[in-house]
């Protein structure tokens, strides 16, 4: 299994370093980066010299959105798995951040079992991360 580089765009410190301490501990996963705002994690996606397989972003940050992440992201390349991670997972919002590109929308309050498990599968090598037991 290769580790699967991920890049995470979270506002709360404490949301980010146990989402970060989880993935690392139970999924072949290394974070490469953080931020906790549009502007800057735009900013690192957009540069060459960085690179990763995943970007987990929340839709609501310190400055800006989740969403102009996502739109920013969307043609890619190469192309990035986009995953979102709210606590704002309505149905018009997972349809909103799809539509913007999103790969998977998972619910921060109940559907953090299903983000390992997408996130698992991507590391083993399931390029769509839709193995047994996918959500969506």
């Amino acid at each position: 299994m290769a580790h699967l580089r991920t890049y995470i765009v979270e506002d709360s410190p404490v949301i980010r370093e146990n989402l970060i301490a989880t993935l690392e501990e139970m999924v072949p996963l290394e974070v490469v980066g953080s931020a906790d705002d549009e502007s800057t994690a735009k900013y690192w996606l957009a540069r060459p010299d960085n690179s990763c397989d995943l970007v987990i972003i929340d839709i609501f940050l310190k400055h800006g959105s989740g969403l102009g992440v996502l739109q920013a992201m969307r043609n890619s390349s190469p192309p990035v798995k986009l995953v979102v991670l709210s606590n704002y997972a309505t149905p018009d919002m997972r349809r909103k951040c799809i539509e913007l590109g999103a790969d998977k929308v998972f619910d921060k309050s109940n559907e953090i079992e299903g983000l390992i498990s997408y996130c698992a599968r991507l590391a083993a090598g399931d390029a769509a991360g839709t193995g047994p037991g996918a959500l969506f």
